[in-house]
C-alpha cells in the first residue's frame, strides 16, 4: 500500500487528538444544532437489537463522548518537555567522527627463508596477498606483494596517506611510526604487521624484526609492543596476522590494566587490536588457503569469501575457481555482479554485528571511522573462515562469536544464486544480470516483524538492511513505508533506527526531487525531530528547510502531512538563530500566514492540526527575534491569526494566542516612549498592533480550556513585562488612599510620561474651570471595545464573548457608582478630552485597566496551573500574594494592611462593589508593591479600586524592594535579558510535540477495549431501561444502605454511579467522598479546591457510559471535572473553568445552577445573571448565551436526557421557561405555574419518556407542578406535597416516578398520576429515630433506588420494597 493511501486512510483515522472526536455531534454548527438529526439518528441506530422498546430505549444511551482527548491526560500534573536536544537522544550520534589518516604496512616475510619454530607440512599454504612468492625472485615478490597489500588497502581507504617497510630493522619501525604519527596528527593510524617470515610473538608481547648488516640478514630482533605503543599512540589499529598473535593482544591489555592502576602512558581506550590467532594457536597451513588468510579476508573479502563457499557447496564440481577472479562489474556499481556480492556482503555483516554487539560497541566500531568498520565487517568473515581451521581470530575490544550467526546462510544462498549466474556472464559480456531476491525477501521479513513486533519483543534484525536498501532506488520507497512503520511504533523505534545509523541516509535523501519519495520523507523527518530537536542544526546546514518549505507550500498533499512539515520546521526555527535565520530567508512567515488565510473561509474542511502547527511554526519562527516579529507584523500577521481564537478546537485557539504572544514586545533597552524620526511610524503601527493583540487576548481571558487560559496568561506576562511602569501605576492605584484631588491622579493612571522624562506639569491635564467632584466615577470609561451588554448587564447573545468576562458588577462597570455619569473620559483625541498627548503615549490607559482585571482573574482560575501563572504575572506588576485569608466586608472594620494611612471615605463604594470579587471567588488576598521609580504623586483609580476586597500592604517608598516579585522589579524600569528568562514560559509548543511522537499510523491498541466495555455498559442500560419503565413501584421506603459522610455541614448533593454500587457524596465545603454501598467502604474523599470560598451547587457525570467523569460546579460558577475520582488519592482534574461570566448589580453570590446533558456535548449555567451559558465541552468553548427574557434569576435547571438541546429553567419568581436552542429564538414557552404562593422553584425536570414537552416543577411553597407546555396555560396535575418547606426534588429518568424532600424531616415518593406511593419519615433502627432535614434527593439512572441527603451528614439509599434484599 503506498503511504499516500496508507496515510489518508490511517492518519486522518489517528489524529483524533486533534479533530477531538468521532461522533457527528462535533461536525455541528453553531447556528443549526442538528440535534434533531441526532434524535432520529440514535433512535435508529439500534435496528439490530431485538425488543422494540429497546430500539426507543437507544436514544437514551447517547453517542457523544467528551473531554478525553490528549490534553485531558495530564494538563495539571507535568509540564511537557518537547522534543529532547540530549539524553536517550544523542547517543545515537557518534561521539566524534574520525578517519585513518595513515596506513603503516610492516612486512616481515624474509622470503624462501623459513623462521626456526615453525614446521611446513606440504603441500602448504604459500600465497601473500594472492601472489606465490616464489613464482619469482625473492626481492622482486617481496615488493610485489607490499604493493598489492598497498593497492587493497588503499581500496578501503582511498585518502589516506601509505608507508611501506619491507622486512625492516627496529629503527625503521621506529621512523616509520613517528612519521606517520605526524602526519596523521590526531587521526587514526592503522598499523599493518604481517610477521610471516619471523618467529612467532613472545608471551610478553615482542613481535620479531630484523637486524640487517649491509644486505643480509644477521638475527632477529625483538620489538616490545610498549615501544611500538609508545611511538604510535592513540588513536590507532593494530593487525597482526602472524601465529600466536594473541600474546600481543594479552600483552596489550596487561599493559592498560598496569596503565590505568596509576601509571601514566598512552590509554588504551582508543586503542583498536585485530589478531588473527590466539596465543596458543598456529595460523592454517592448509594449501585451500592462501598463507595470510587473516589480511586476505580483512582486505579482499568477496573474493576470499567466495573461494571459500566454493570449495563447500554444490557448485565445487561445476565451477572454474579462477572465474572467481573474473566477476564482472566494480564493486562500487551495485547494479553489476560485483557490486551487488559487496552489498549484500556488507548488509549480512552490519546487521550480524548489529544484532550481536551491545550498542555503544557497535557505534564505536561500525559507524564512527569507515576504515575501522570495514575492517571489523571483514573480521566477521575471517572468524568464519578461520575457525573452520580450528583457528581463532581475536580482536580488542572482544567481540561475541558470529561465526554460527543464521544471517551466514542468507550470504550463502545469495552467493551461490549470484555465481550460478557467473559462467554465462563471463562468456556473454552482454548478457543481463539477475539482481538477487536477497533484499525483496529481507524486507518481506522487515514488514512481518512490524506486522507482529513491539517494545516488548526482540527488534528487527533487518534493520540495516533497510538502510543499505535506502542506497537502491528501486527498493527504496517500499524500503521508507516500512521504516516509517516501524518508526510510527514510539520513540525507542526511533532511536534504535537512528543507533544503527540511518541519519545520514534520510538527510542525503532531502536533495532528492522524486515527487512520491516527499510525503513518506517528512513523515519519517517528523518522527525523528518529534525524539530528537538536535537534529535541526544538521537540516539547516544541508539546507534541508527547503525540503519542508516546499512541501508545506504545496496544496496537493494531504493537510496532515503538511502539518507534519509545519511541525518540522518549528523544530528547525525553536530556539534556533541559524534556524529561524535562515527560514525567514527562505519567506517561512509568509507561507504559514497564506495558508492560515486560505484556511479561514473553509473551516469545516481545513485539518485542525495544521492550523495548530502553521500557528505553532510562527509563534517559533518570531520567539525573541525581533526582525522576524517587524515581518510578521508588516505582513498583518495579527489580523490573520485573531479570527483562530475563536476555532472550535482549544489545541487551535491555544497554538493561535502563542503565535499572537510572541509578537509582544518584552521590552528592549531603549525607552519604548522616546523615540522618534522615522522610527516614531513604525512604533506607531507596532503599538497599534499590540493593542488590537491584546484586546483579542483578552477575549479569551475566559476560554473553556485551560490549556488556552494558560497561554493567555503567559501572553500577557509578556506584555506585563513590556508594559511594567504603567501596568504598575495603574495596579499601585487600587491601594492609594483617596485625595480630594484629581490633579495627581490623572498623570499617572494615563500612565505618561513628558518628553523631559518626569511627570507633566499638572496643569496641562485640566480644562480651564473645569468642576471635578470629591468622589469621583469609574475614571476609565471603556470605548467602542468595551462590553457590549444590554439594559441590564446581559452579554449580546450575537457574541458570547465580546469582552473579557467583565459585567456589570465587575470593576470596570458603572453601576455601584452614584456618580458614574460624572466619570471622567479619557479620550483619545486633544480637542474634547481632558487629557492632551505631546508624544506617542504607550497604550490607552482603558486597555491597562482591562489587562490588569484579567490579571488578576487569571491568578483565581479555578485551574491551579493557570492560577499559578496568574499570580506569576501579578507578581511581575507588583502585585504579591501575601495572606490566605479572605477579607469580609459585612459589618467588620477593614484594616488595611500594615498601611498607616486611616481608612478611606470611599470605603462605601468598595464595600458594595465587593459582591463582585467576591463572586469571582475572592480568594487572592494580595499585597502591592510601589514600583521603585521616580516618587510619583498620590493617585488612584475609583472605578478600579472596587475589585480591591483583598489586603494590599503598600511598601514605604524609600524602602529597600523584598520579596517575591523582585527579579522582575529591576529598579532602572527597563527589563533586562537575565529577568526576562524569568517570564513563565508557554507549553503549547512542547505539549503539541508530544502528539507526533505516539503512533500515527495505527488505531491505538485499547480502543477495542473501550468499545467492548461500551457495548456491555450499553446492554446492561437497555436492558435496566426496559425494566425501569416497565416496572410498578408501590413504595420505596426499602433502606439498603446508610453511610454517615462524617460531612459537618450534612450533605449538599448526591449522586448514584449508574453501573457500580457507588454514591458520591459532597458537603457545603466542597469536600467529596465516594462510597461503595454494599460493600460498605470509603473509597475517597478529596477537596474539589483549596480556595477559601466554599459552595457546591452539583455533581454530574460525564460519559457515563464510557470512561466516566465527575463534574463538580461550585456556587461561583467554577467547573472542576475530575477522573479516576473513586481510586484513593488517585484523582485528576481534567479541566476546569468558570462557567458564568460577569452578573447582575448588587449581588454578592453568584448562585450557580448547572446541567450537564450528554446527548449534545452541552454544559447548561445560570445563576444570578440574566442568560443561560452554553458550553461546548467537546471545544471547551462558550457557544451561546440564551437569553432568560425574565426579570428574575435562575433557581433551577434540568436539560433534556433524550432531546439534545432542549432544557427547562425554573426562576426565583415561581415562573418556568422551557428553551429549544435548536430554534431561531431559544424560548418555546414560559409559564406562572406556581400561583399559590410565589416563592422559588426548587426542583425542575422532564418527565420520563420521550415527550419534549411534559414537565415537573417544585416550588419551595411545597407544591409541584406537572405541567405539558403544548397546553402551556395551566398545570394539568398539582400536588400539595409539603406546607412551605419543599427542599428537594428528584424525577427518575426512565420509571414513571418523582420524589421531593422537606426541611420537616420528610421524603414522599409519587407516581406521574400523582399518586402517593410512599413516605419515609424514620431511619429503620431500632430507635426509629427520624430522618434529618433533607438537602438533595437523586434517582439511580437505570435502577429505582433513591439516595437521599440529609441535614445530619447521613446518606440513606433507598429501594422498592419489592426488590430483594442485599
Amino acid at each position: 500500500m503506498a503511504l499516500g493511501d496508507l496515510m489518508a486512510s490511517q492518519l486522518s483515522q489517528s489524529s483524533m487528538a486533534i479533530s477531538n472526536h468521532l461522533d457527528d455531534f462535533s461536525s455541528r454548527d453553531d447556528g443549526d444544532f442538528g440535534g434533531q438529526r441526532r434524535d432520529s439518528e440514535t433512535a435508529s441506530n439500534s435496528s439490530g437489537n431485538a425488543a422494540g422498546t429497546t430500539t426507543t430505549s437507544m436514544a437514551y444511551l447517547p453517542q457523544t463522548v467528551v473531554l478525553c482527548d490528549l490534553r485531558h491526560e495530564s494538563f495539571e500534573a507535568c509540564v511537557p518537555s518537547g522534543p529532547s536536544e540530549s539524553g536517550l537522544v544523542s547517543k545515537w550520534r557518534p561521539k566524534d567522527r574520525m578517519k585513518t589518516g595513515c596506513v603503516a604496512l610492516v612486512l616481515c616475510l624474509h622470503i624462501s627463508v623459513d623462521p626456526p619454530d615453525v614446521i611446513k607440512i606440504s603441500p602448504c599454504a604459500r600465497m601473500e596477498c594472492w601472489i606465490d612468492p616464489f613464482s619469482m625472485a625473492a626481492p622482486k615478490a617481496l615488493e610485489t606483494i607490499g604493493k598489492t597489500l598497498h593497492s587493497q588497502y588503499e581500496r578501503w581507504q582511498p585518502r589516506a596517506r601509505y608507508k611501506l617497510q619491507l622486512d625492516p630493522t627496529v629503527e625503521e619501525v621506529k621512523k616509520l611510526c613517528n612519521a606517520c604519527r605526524k602526519y596523521a596528527k590526531s587521526e587514526r593510524v592503522l598499523f599493518h604487521y604481517n610477521g610471516h617470515g619471523v618467529p612467532k610473538p613472545t608471551t610478553n608481547g615482542e613481535i620479531w624484526v630484523f637486524n640487517k648488516l649491509g644486505q643480509s640478514y644477521t638475527q632477529y630482533i625483538p620489538l616490545p609492543v610498549n615501544d611500538l605503543d609508545s611511538w604510535l599512540e592513540t588513536p590507532s589499529i593494530y593487525v597482526f596476522d602472524c601465529s600466536a598473535a594473541g600474546n600481543i593482544v594479552n600483552a596489550f591489555i596487561e599493559r592498560q590494566d598496569w596503565n590505568s592502576s596509576g601509571s601514566s602512558g598512552s590509554s588504551l581506550k582508543d586503542c583498536i587490536l585485530l589478531a588473527a590467532c590466539e596465543a596458543h594457536e598456529t595460523l592454517p597451513q592448509s594449501d585451500e588457503f592462501p598463507a595470510d588468510v587473516f589480511t586476505s579476508c580483512l582486505t579482499t573479502p568477496i573474493k576470499m569469501a567466495l573461494r571459500w563457499f566454493c570449495s563447500r557447496s554444490l557448485l565445487r564440481d561445476t565451477l572454474d575457481h579462477s572465474l572467481i577472479d573474473r566477476i564482472p562489474g566494480r564493486q562500487t556499481d551495485r547494479k553489476t555482479l560485483l557490486g551487488e556480492l559487496n552489498w549484500i556482503f556488507t548488509a549480512v555483516t552490519d546487521t550480524i554485528a548489529w544484532n550481536v554487539l551491545p550498542h555503544d560497541l557497535f557505534q564505536r566500531l561500525f559507524r564512527q571511522d569507515l576504515l575501522v568498520a570495514s575492517l571489523f565487517r571483514n573480521f566477521l568473515l575471517a572468524e568464519r573462515i578461520m575457525r573452520s581451521a580450528n583457528c581463532s581470530p581475536i580482536s580488542y575490544p572482544m567481540l561475541p562469536p558470529t561465526h554460527q550467526h543464521h544471517m551466514w546462510d542468507a550470504w550463502d544462498m545469495a552467493a551461490e544464486i549470484c555465481l550460478s549466474q557467473l559462467q554465462s556472464l563471463v562468456e556473454e559480456p552482454n548478457a543481463e544480470f539477475q539482481p538477487s531476491p536477497f533484499f525483496t525477501e529481507q524486507l518481506t521479513a522487515f514488514e512481518v516483524w512490524l506486522d507482529h513486533g513491539s517494545e516488548q519483543k526482540k527488534p528487527p534484525e533487518q534493520l540495516p538492511i533497510v538502510l543499505q536498501v535506502l542506497l537502491s532506488q528501486c527498493h527504496r520507497f517500499r524500503a521508507l513505508v516500512l521504516l516509517g512503520r516501524f518508526l510510527d511504533m514510539g520513540p525507542w523505534a526511533v532511536d534504535l533506527a537512528l543507533s544503527v545509523g540511518i541519519f545520514p541516509y534520510v538527510l542525503k535523501l532531502l536533495q532528492t526531487t522524486a515527487i512520491e519519495l516527499r510525503q513518506i520523507l517528512v513523515f519519517i523527518w517528523t518522527k525523528i525531530l518529534a525524539l530528537d530537536k538536535s537534529c535541526q542544526v544538521d537540516l539547516v546546514k544541508d539546507g534541508g528547510h527547503i525540503y519542508f518549505i516546499r512541501f508545506l507550500d504545496s496544496l496537493d498533499a494531504y493537510p496532515e502531512q503538511r502539518a507534519m512539515a509545519a511541525f518540522v520546521l518549528a523544530v528547525i526555527v525553536d530556539s534556533h538563530r541559524r534556524g529561524q535565520e535562515a527560514c525567514i530567508k527562505a519567506d517561512l512567515t509568509h507561507v504559514c500566514l497564506k495558508h492560515l488565510q486560505l484556511a479561514a473561509p473553509h473551516e469545516a474542511q481545513t485539518e485542525p492540526l495544521l492550523l495548530q502547527w502553521l500557528c505553532l511554526c510562527l509563534g517559533k519562527l518570531w520567539e525573541d527575534l525581533l526582525e522576524a516579529q517587524i515581518i510578521g507584523l508588516q505582513a498583518d500577521a495579527p489580523i490573520i491569526c485573531i479570527p483562530l481564537l475563536s476555532e472550535p478546537q482549544p489545541e487551535v485557539r491555544a497554538s493561535a494566542v502563542f503565535a499572537l504572544g510572541t509578537l509582544l514586545d518584552v521590552g528592549s533597552d531603549s525607552p519604548r516612549d522616546g523615540v522618534g524620526g522615522d522610527e516614531e511610524c513604525d512604533d506607531d503601527e507596532k503599538l497599534k498592533a499590540e493593542i488590537n493583540i491584546i484586546k483579542s487576548l483578552l477575549n479569551v481571558v475566559s476560554d473553556g480550556s485551560p490549556l488556552v487560559r494558560a497561554e493567555v496568561a503567559v501572553a500577557l506576562a509578556r506584555f506585563a513585562f513590556g508594559h511594567n511602569k504603567h501596568l504598575k501605576s495603574i495596579a499601585a492605584a487600587y491601594w492609594k488612599p483617596q485625595s480630594n484631588s484629581l490633579l495627581s491622579s490623572l498623570p499617572s493612571l494615563a500612565s505618561m510620561r513628558s518628553p523631559s522624562g518626569g511627570y507633566t506639569n499638572s496643569s496641562q491635564y485640566m480644562q480651564h474651570g473645569s468642576t471635578i467632584p470629591t468622589q469621583i466615577g469609574p475614571v476609565m470609561r471603556m470605548g467602542s471595545d468595551s462590553i457590549s451588554g444590554g439594559r441590564d448587564g446581559r452579554v449580546s447573545t450575537s457574541s458570547p464573548l465580546s469582552t473579557s468576562g467583565i459585567m456589570h458588577g465587575s470593576p470596570l462597570s458603572d453601576d455601584s457608582s452614584q456618580h458614574s455619569d460624572s466619570g471622567i473620559l479619557v479620550n483619545e483625541s486633544s480637542s474634547n478630552g481632558v487629557i492632551n498627548y505631546s508624544r506617542p503615549r504607550p497604550l490607552d490607559g482603558g486597555i491597562y485597566s482591562q489587562c490588569v482585571l484579567a490579571m488578576c482573574s487569571l491568578a483565581k482560575d479555578p485551574s491551579p496551573r493557570v492560577a499559578s501563572l496568574g499570580r506569576q504575572i501579578l507578581a511581575i506588576i507588583g502585585i504579591e500574594q501575601v495572606v490566605t485569608r479572605s477579607l469580609r466586608f459585612g459589618g467588620g472594620s477593614f484594616r488595611q494592611g500594615d498601611a498607616t494611612s486611616t481608612p478611606t471615605p470611599n470605603l462605601a463604594g468598595l464595600a458594595r462593589s465587593s459582591s463582585w470579587f467576591d463572586m469571582n471567588g475572592g480568594h487572592l488576598p494580595l499585597t502591592f508593591r510601589t514600583p521603585p521609580v521616580s516618587p510619583p504623586r498620590q493617585n488612584y483609580l475609583p472605578g478600579m479600586r472596587r475589585v480591591c476586597s483583598l489586603e494590599f500592604r503598600p511598601h514605604l517608598l524609600n524602602s529597600p524592594d523584598s520579596g517575591l516579585a523582585d527579579p522582575l522589579l529591576g529598579s532602572s524600569g527597563t527589563p533586562g535579558t537575565s529577568e526576562r528568562s524569568l517570564l513563565p514560559q508557554s507549553t503549547i509548543y512542547n505539549w503539541s510535540c508530544g502528539h507526533f511522537s505516539r503512533p500515527l499510523l495505527t488505531a491505538a491498541d485499547d480502543n477495542e477495549e473501550i468499545l467492548s466495555r461500551r457495548e456491555e455498559r450499553e446492554k446492561i442500560a437497555l436492558d435496566r431501561i426496559t425494566k425501569c419503565q416497565h416496572s410498578s413501584v408501590s413504595k420505596l421506603s426499602n433502606q439498603i444502605a446508610s453511610w454517615d459522610t462524617k460531612f459537618e455541614t450534612g450533605t449538599r448533593t448526591a449522586l448514584l454511579q449508574p453501573f457500580s454500587p457507588v454514591v458520591v457524596a459532597a458537603d457545603e465545603n466542597e469536600r467529596i467522598r465516594i462510597w461503595n454501598y454494599e460493600e460498605t467502604t470509603l473509597l475517597n474523599s478529596f477537596d474539589n479546591h483549596d480556595f477559601p470560598d466554599k459552595g457546591i451547587s452539583k455533581l454530574c457525570l460525564v460519559n457515563e457510559l464510557d470512561d466516566t467523569l465527575l463534574l463538580v460546579a461550585s456556587c461561583d460558577g467554577n467547573i472542576r471535572i475530575w477522573k479516576d475520582y473513586s481510586l484513593r488519592s488517585k484523582q485528576k482534574l481534567v479541566t476546569a473553568f468558570s462557567s458564568i461570566q460577569g452578573h447582575r448589580p448588587g449581588v454578592r453570590s453568584v448562585n450557580a445552577v448547572v446541567d450537564w446533558q450528554q446527548q449534545s456535548g452541552y454544559l447548561y449555567a445560570s445563576g444570578e445573571i440574566s442568560s443561560i451559558m452554553l458550553w461546548d465541552l467537546d471545544k471547551e468553548q462558550l457557544v451561546n448565551s440564551i437569553p432568560t427574557s425574565s426579570e428574575s434569576s435562575v433557581s433551577a435547571l434540568s436539560a433534556s436526557q433524550v432531546h439534545g438541546g432542549q432544557l427547562v429553567a425554573g426562576f426565583v419568581d415561581g415562573s418556568v421557561r422551557l428553551y429549544d436552542i435548536r430554534t431561531p429564538e431559544m424560548l418555546v414557552c414560559a409559564t406562572q405555574p406556581h400561583t399559590q404562593r410565589i416563592e422559588r422553584v426548587v426542583g425542575i425536570g422532564f418527565q420520563p419518556g420521550f415527550h419534549p414537552a411534559k414537565i415537573v416543577s417544585a416550588s419551595q411553597a411545597g407544591d409541584i407542578q406537572f405541567l405539558d407546555v403544548r397546553n402551556h396555560t395551566d398545570a394539568y396535575l398539582t400536588i400539595d406535597a409539603h406546607r412551605g418547606s419543599l427542599t428537594a426534588l428528584a424525577i427518575h429518568r426512565h420509571a414513571p416516578i418523582i420524589a421531593s424532600g422537606s426541611a420537616k424531616q420528610l421524603i414522599k415518593i409519587f407516581s406521574l398520576g400523582g399518586e402517593q406511593l410512599g413516605t419515609i419519615r424514620y431511619y429503620p433502627t431500632f430507635m426509629a429515630q427520624k430522618i434529618g432535614s433533607v438537602s438533595c434527593l437523586t434517582f439511580h439512572p437505570y435502577k429505582v433506588l433513591l439516595a437521599a441527603g440529609a441535614a445530619d451528614s447521613l446518606v440513606s439509599i433507598y429501594a422498592d420494597e419489592n426488590s430483594q434484599n442485599r
